[in-house]
């Protein structure tokens, strides 16, 4: 998101600045963002994480977000909102400086000037250098983020009875009046844990290198997604620059169009932030589906083996489990609402962005 025309700010900031206002502005951009797309977030999770059962609990995205209205209420609609948040933070600001300084480093390579404006291919390919950067930060946060979201769907002591698999005693669980026979019975006290306290189970449990679990797929997520996500602004954006300056008689040389690229219009910002939300979320889903189901499996799945001190799933392994139960379709589960979420979302992202920078140097 944070590219060399947003990254650069005023002519007479130093390094230091630089590095600060990208971390800054990058942190609040992200932090609007998510408050405003978390719901249709855990609705994503939620769909995404009954993949692999043998009932599903939700019929779709609105199905889901009415039952969690209806039995958890308002505050269950922001259910681990702590973490996303500072994950959002956390991921804007790392992906904003990592885009600009991996600019720096291509265009020092290359000998090109600071208001060059670097070929697409560059910088997708500094777009996703910063996306793997990023996406060791964003998987702890994320781990944390899912097990939250799920963990209501476990303690719904008013609708769940046990019943007998075989020689084990599973729980059929009705949330929303859809059982599902792979969740635990929760008593009566329980109630869902919060960030800390799930952070440290991971903790106690794991160690520390299972916080990463699910790594695999933030990565291939974050560095193909990253590409296609600050790809698509770029392109976007680049196109109305160039179709403005036309419309005002000015050269099109990627040198003036990287000075113009500084000053984007708000709608401009707003425009092209919008497709690449859209291109970010659609182009690798399925990476994200997979990495939700093994974050939420002990949670979810504890009957099958690989729950608490079974073997932890591999991604390749459950992408193969998920096809084979759900085909093209499952990998995609709630892939329509996070796109369409992800518009409005991606534009607040690069609109705060680039205005904070545009005002504020």
């Amino acid at each position: 998101m944070a590219n060399e025309h947003h990254g650069v700010g005023g002519g007479g900031d130093s390094g230091a600045v630089k590095v600060a206002k990208d971390i800054l502005f990058g942190g609040v951009a992200g932090m609007v963002s998510k408050v405003f797309e978390h719901p249709f977030d855990l609705t994503k999770v939620r769909l995404q994480a009954q993949v692999l059962d043998s009932t599903a609990r939700f019929s779709g995205p609105l199905d889901c977000l009415y039952k969690t209205w209806k039995y958890e209420g308002f505050r269950g609609l922001y259910r681990g909102l702590p973490a996303p948040v500072t994950g959002a933070m956390a991921e804007n600001a790392s992906l904003f400086l990592s885009y600009r300084e991996l600019q720096n480093v291509v265009k020092s390579l290359t000998g090109k000037q600071a208001d060059y404006q670097l070929p697409l291919g560059q910088l997708m390919i500094a777009a996703a250098g910063a996306g793997a950067i990023t996406s060791f930060i964003l998987t702890p946060v994320e781990l944390v983020k899912c097990k939250m979201q799920v963990s209501q769907l476990v303690a719904q002591p008013s609708m769940a009875a046990p019943t007998s698999v075989g020689a084990a005693t599973a729980t059929v669980a009705a949330v929303g009046g859809i059982p599902s026979s792979s969740l635990p019975h929760a008593p009566a006290s329980t109630k869902p844990p919060g960030p800390i306290a799930v952070l440290a189970s991971i903790l106690r449990t794991t160690g520390i290198r299972g916080l990463w679990l699910g790594q695999t797929g933030t990565l291939i997520r974050e560095t193909g997604g990253g590409a296609a996500w600050f790809g698509t602004k770029e392109y976007v954006a680049n196109i109305l620059v160039r179709k403005r300056l036309t419309e005002q008689g000015l050269p099109t040389d990627p040198v003036t169009v990287g000075v113009h690229m500084k000053d984007l219009k708000a709608w401009e910002s707003a425009v092209s932030g919008a497709f690449a939300g859209a291109m970010f979320n659609f182009v690798l889903f399925p990476a994200d589906t997979v990495k939700s189901a093994m974050q939420t499996e002990e949670e979810l799945r504890p009957l099958t083996g690989r729950g608490t001190g079974g073997p932890k799933p591999s991604f390749f392994g459950t992408f193969r489990e998920m096809y084979g139960k759900g085909g093209i379709r499952g990998l995609y589960a709630g892939c329509g609402i996070t796109v369409a979420r992800s518009i409005p979302s991606s534009a607040i992202i690069f609109l705060t962005f680039d205005g904070l920078t545009k005002y504020f140097g």
